[in-house]
């Protein structure tokens, strides 16, 4: 594999991470009503010194230690995800029960979304269970029906916090690790229709939900509603043009797009700096994507692969599906692009993330290349039907 896998990561990371800032500074300080216009760089700033210093820590320590303390971890974030509900730690917003903070106690900032914990605690628990189970990853309870059935305890709490797009990002996950892991195939066919039959009545059971996906199918007529974000998001693609207009110059972050330095910031992106630089940043999650398999994949045990593909399994679905909602190609889901959006517990943890797949390559650097399993040989050689 080499040394140019971590470096090209880390790389790619801090670049995306720069767009990020960059773009923040240029869209943020339209906001209405707020004194300091700068109040969003700051905090993000913050935000990105603690994920740096907890990346460089996540580095260090011994990715083993995560499977040593999956329990913890799990237990922690069901706690921290029920905590979503209860004063004076819920800090709801927009209807929606996803953050808990400080706020009562004085502590403004310390603001957390306990979901994104989650996300590593679940990828922590499958990987260690998969790991852990031998052959019996073939049977139908021990490797499918158990693993999943613990990690859709996080994935209820969070879908009750009206937050179904994490939700649905977290089984995808979880059903693509246990996929790789040597789960039987036949599995997979089943729970697809089951999670397409679920999500549907989701939809159709939440009025807001079912006309989110009404004002999707046509976004003309919705422009002004439901359909508005997604409508302006396309209005600022087509602006940008190949080219850009320019940094700092873009129309639609003035009070036209909601959320424009949040989950829209790809559309920002594509309006003052144009599709190529549209394209580069796909470019850029591509090259995530690839890099983080091959340091997951020279991981010396199966924990370590299953844990490294997990995470980078879980940077690029988001990604994906960030730049899927913003284009139009997806119904509307709240999901940030990690290392671009705002957002501070994205950002904490995904650099936890990054710092993870660092350590699984310092681990693995010195196996010979002989030695080294296959990721997608299921990390062992058995026969599928």
């Amino acid at each position: 594999m080499g040394e140019k896998s971590a470096y090209m990561l880390v790389l790619v990371v801090v670049s995306l991470m720069g767009l990020g800032i960059v773009m923040l500074l240029s869209t943020s300080v339209f906001i209405a009503d707020r004194a300091d216009i700068y109040h969003d760089v700051h905090r993000q700033l913050i935000w990105l010194v603690l994920g740096v210093i907890t990346c460089v820590f996540f580095a260090v320590v011994d990715y083993r230690f995560w499977k040593r303390s999956r329990w913890v971890w799990f237990v922690g974030a069901c706690i921290l995800l029920v905590l979503c509900f209860i004063p004076p730690f819920a800090q709801p917003a927009n209807g929606a029960y996803r953050w808990i903070g400080g706020g009562e106690f004085g502590f403004d900032f310390a603001r957390l979304q306990p979901s994104e914990m989650a996300k590593l605690a679940v990828i922590f628990m499958i990987a260690g269970w998969c790991s852990d189970s031998g052959e019996g990853i073939r049977e139908v309870r021990a490797g499918f029906i158990y693993p999943l059935g613990i990690a859709l305890i996080p994935v209820m709490l969070i879908a009750c916090e009206t937050d179904m797009g994490t939700a649905a990002l977290l089984t995808c996950v979880t059903l693509t690790m246990l996929f790789v892991a040597g789960s039987r195939t036949w599995l997979f066919a089943g729970s697809a229709v089951l999670s397409v039959c679920v999500l549907a009545l989701a939809v159709v059971q939440n009025p807001n939900r079912w006309q989110r996906l009404i004002a999707f199918m046509d976004l003309e007529a919705h422009k002004t509603g439901l359909g508005l974000q997604q409508w302006r998001a396309k209005l600022a693609l087509g602006e940008g043009g190949i080219s850009g207009l320019g940094l700092g110059e873009g129309r639609e972050k003035l009070m036209y797009l909601p959320f424009a330095h949040t989950d829209f910031i790809f559309p920002m992106i594509g309006e003052e700096l144009g599709a190529r630089a549209t394209l580069l940043v796909v470019f850029a999650f591509v090259i995530v994507l690839i890099f983080g398999v091959l340091i997951a994949n020279s991981a010396p045990d199966p924990f370590g692969k299953l844990l490294g593909f997990g995470i980078v399994t879980l940077i690029s679905i988001q990604a994906a599906l960030n730049i899927g909602v913003t284009t139009a190609v997806l119904p509307n889901k709240g999901l940030p692009l990690p290392f671009v959006s705002y957002g501070g517990s994205n950002l904490l943890f995904s650099l936890a993330g990054i710092g993870i797949l660092l350590n699984i390559y310092r681990q693995g650097s010195n196996i010979k290349s002989d030695d080294r399993g296959e990721l997608f040989d299921r990390c062992r050689a058995v026969p599928r039907i």
